[in-house]
């Protein structure tokens, strides 16, 4: 199964759907700063996960599609609130809500997603107690992130423990996976061990995917990612593949090139090529891949508890995508 395409044809789906909540009312601007980042697309994968995980559970999909909508826009209210706490000028092809309108307008923008989202929950049409239990996934999820954001933020410079990193990208990444897995298994009906193990897969994945796009921001083509490769050792960001490479560059005057350029913003591209090389050598980019499709594996393992279907193959589909994105 080709998950990228049929991550387009449910995104098309979602389209709908997602251009229903928000209705026309004033102010202007801020209603069209609210509709602009889930109106403009994108791959979707987060709501995309909802409807599977209602279908690989013998539920009615239909009946999770609130839940998709609602949790396409809590994504989107984080990725308002990064874009102006990163200083990010574009997404998607676009200026960024900050800059398009302004700052205030792009926080309220964020807060009105937000608030939008729990209003759509409220529409969902399962039993009492699945209602309250999706709640709960879902606020935790929201919890975490702004403890995920916190925790990056207060990394930036560092050099922190894999265990750090792997908890702040399991709160800035994961969680809302996992809450969109496991909400849509409630939506559809399934039991506590079923919707345990989707969150687990979910979880899982949501690791696999944040060091698999770490990964592609070192090692990746930038013709085929959008990405520019390099600009993680300028900022010095500290993913999987840095804390390795403090930990394993043997030789003294090789470590002092490597933190001599790592976090150098003027870093020429020749100096970027050097870090790599380092990287390379160090075993350091072929560890984060290797961690990465661990944890994939780690996800796709999750899904035995569920009987064959077309979403459960879905389901493994995008996790395997997760790590086989563009190079």
């Amino acid at each position: 199964m080709d998950a990228e395409k049929c991550l387009i044809k449910i995104s098309k789906k979602l389209d709908g759907p997602i251009k229903k909540y928000i209705s026309d009312e004033e102010p202007v601007n801020l209603i069209e700063a609210a509709r602009q980042y889930p109106y403009a697309g994108g791959k979707r994968m987060r709501p995309a996960m909802v409807l599977a995980a209602a279908g690989a559970v013998g539920g009615d999909t239909s009946k999770a599609m609130p839940l998709a909508v609602a949790i396409e826009y809590i994504h989107n209210f984080t990725l308002v609130h990064d874009d102006f706490m990163d200083g990010d000028e574009q997404r998607r092809g676009m200026k960024t809500i900050h800059i398009a309108y302004d700052v205030p307008t792009a926080i309220l923008a964020g807060d009105a997603l937000f608030a939008k989202a729990f209003q759509i929950i409220a529409d969902l049409d399962v039993p009492d107690v699945n209602m309250r239990r999706i709640l709960k996934y879902v606020t935790q999820a929201v919890w975490d992130l702004a403890r995920g954001q916190e925790m990056d933020v207060n990394n930036e410079g560092k050099i922190v423990s894999e265990d750090v990193y792997l908890e702040t990208i399991r709160l800035k990444t994961s969680v809302l996976f996992a809450a969109a897995a496991a909400g849509g298994a409630l939506a559809g009906g399934a039991d506590e061990k079923t919707v345990k193990a989707l969150h687990g897969y979910a979880m899982a994945l949501g690791l696999g995917f944040q060091i698999f796009d770490d990964y592609l921001g070192i090692a990746g083509d930038s013709a085929k990612t959008g990405k520019s490769v390099g600009n993680d050792i300028r900022k010095g960001k500290c993913t999987v593949m840095v804390t390795h490479a403090f930990k394993h560059i043997r030789d003294p005057e090789v470590l002092g090139e490597f933190k001599g350029i790592l976090g150098n913003t003027d870093a020429t591209e020749e100096e970027v090529r050097r870090a790599r090389s380092i990287m390379e050598d160090a075993g350091s980019i072929a560890y984060g891949r290797q961690l990465a499709h661990e944890k994939i594996t780690e996800a796709v393992s999750k899904l035995d508890v569920l009987a064959p279907s077309e979403y459960k193959e879905f389901m493994t589909a995008l996790a395997e995508y997760a790590i086989d994105r563009s190079v």
